[in-house]
């Protein structure tokens, strides 16, 4: 429930995004509504032997606008999308962290999650390794594949001497970054809170190491309608990369400083499913507590949710399972809510997913529309509610529920609502 206490209340004031269909939030959520798909052939390295050789990759990215090129060459790509991200939203909401004496900067934090870092340095130091012997591994490999680096990059950039986290929580942890954030806020330690997640995983070992596990699409004939949430014809989900950025003020701080927010973090929820390394537990038990606990944390009832925007990775059985978790949650409501997949043209980003997912809603709520579910010609008859198949939906946007469930039975859950002071 929100509070009376303008301080205590978590507001999103400006929105940075990297992503396979746009490099900033603009282009990203024009894309989206418009069913445009970011899955192509793999370009960052040669795939040709590979038994799925297509992803979702962020093009033409310009790191060297965002970070000097000495420093960029010591960090990792994930740490590039981040930086990108993060700079564009403290520019999109007209924050100046300049003009902050020490002791205000001391209550701005940083979160920015990832499910891998930067995993393409540790692949080419152990080359180098290898190859050249100990002595040539670079000595900054280790800040490199840090997956709290892009956090701390963003801090170092604009002075933040505030809380700086990073969780690893693998296809959930950037929704759970949405949890932090509003702690940190809710219990006065910050005034403001840069949030997100980055990721770049697309090399050789994850593309064929998903690929062994047979969790990835095959459709390189095809690879615009490879990914395709609950569709009877799907066969697994894109790999993509990208990063987004929010700027997460307590309400009081934003209205002080001219601003004009645009969503509110209500609340969340985390559970667990104890149940296998990769596979949703089948039962959609996890899944379920945790949005009946959003809701009820967040102080929403279902019926008042305009739009879940789903998981929905475009494999069978998560697909599958979160439907059953939706109408579990939901009981009767779970069948006219608007639900959509942003995956379905972004692909499946790991830790920047959620991310992406919140963006989405963000520019719901903002324009009055509900972003699609790309490729979805045929539902799977196990999922049978309303996904606002291919076109978007222009409607009313007041609340928003984001899923999102990893790897290792890591389930997350995050409300947002229209500003209404």
């Amino acid at each position: 429930m929100p509070s009376s206490d303008l301080s205590r209340r978590a507001v999103i004031t400006g929105m940075g995004a990297v992503m396979p269909i746009g490099n900033d939030f603009e282009t990203y959520w024009r894309n989206l509504q418009n069913g445009v798909t970011g899955t192509r052939p793999i370009t960052s390295f040669d795939a040709s032997g590979f038994e799925v050789r297509i992803a979702a990759e962020v093009l033409g990215f310009d790191v060297s606008s965002v970070m000097e090129p000495k420093m960029a060459r010591r960090m990792s790509r994930f740490i590039h999308l981040g930086m990108g991200a993060a700079k564009e939203a403290v520019a999109n909401s007209g924050i100046d962290f300049a003009a902050m004496d020490p002791d205000q900067r001391d209550r701005v934090g940083v979160v920015i999650n990832t499910g891998g870092g930067g995993i393409e340095s540790i692949i080419e130091g152990t080359h180098v390794h290898d190859g050249k012997g100990p002595r040539f591994v670079s000595a900054f490999a280790v800040p490199a594949l840090s997956g709290s680096m892009a956090a701390c990059m963003v801090s170092m950039e604009y002075g933040l001497t505030g809380p700086v986290m990073t969780q690893v929580a693998a296809c959930a942890t950037s929704v759970i970054a949405f949890h932090d954030a509003l702690r940190l806020i809710a219990t006065g330690e910050c005034d403001v809170v840069l949030t997100g997640g980055a990721e770049a995983p697309i090399v050789p070992m994850g593309v064929a190491a998903l690929s062994n596990m047979t969790a990835l699409s095959k459709r390189n004939d095809s690879p615009e309608t490879a990914s395709r949430p609950f569709d009877a014809t799907r066969d697994g989900f894109v790999l993509g990369e990208g990063a987004g950025v929010v700027v997460v003020e307590s309400a009081a701080h934003a209205l002080a400083r001219g601003a004009t927010p645009i969503v509110e973090i209500l609340g969340g929820a985390l559970t667990a499913d104890a149940f296998h390394i990769s596979a949703p537990d089948p039962s959609g038990r996890g899944q379920t507590r945790a949005m009946v606990n959003a809701l009820r944390n967040s102080g929403v009832a279902p019926d008042e949710i305009d739009w879940i925007v789903a998981h929905g990775t475009s494999t069978s059985l998560n697909d599958s399972t979160e439907t059953k978790a939706i109408k579990a949650a939901y009981g009767s409501a779970a069948y006219t809510r608007a639900i959509s997949s942003p995956k379905s043209m972004v692909g499946h980003l790991v830790g920047a997913a959620g991310i992406a997912s919140a963006l989405a809603a963000i520019g719901g709520i903002r324009d009055g529309v509900i972003s699609p579910t790309a490729n979805l010609h045929n539902p799977d008859p196990e999922c049978d509610l309303d996904y606002v198949p291919l076109v978007a939906r222009k409607t009313r946007v007041d609340t928003v529920a984001i899923n999102g469930f990893g790897f290792g039975g890591q389930n997350a859950v995050a409300i947002f609502r229209r500003w209404q002071g």
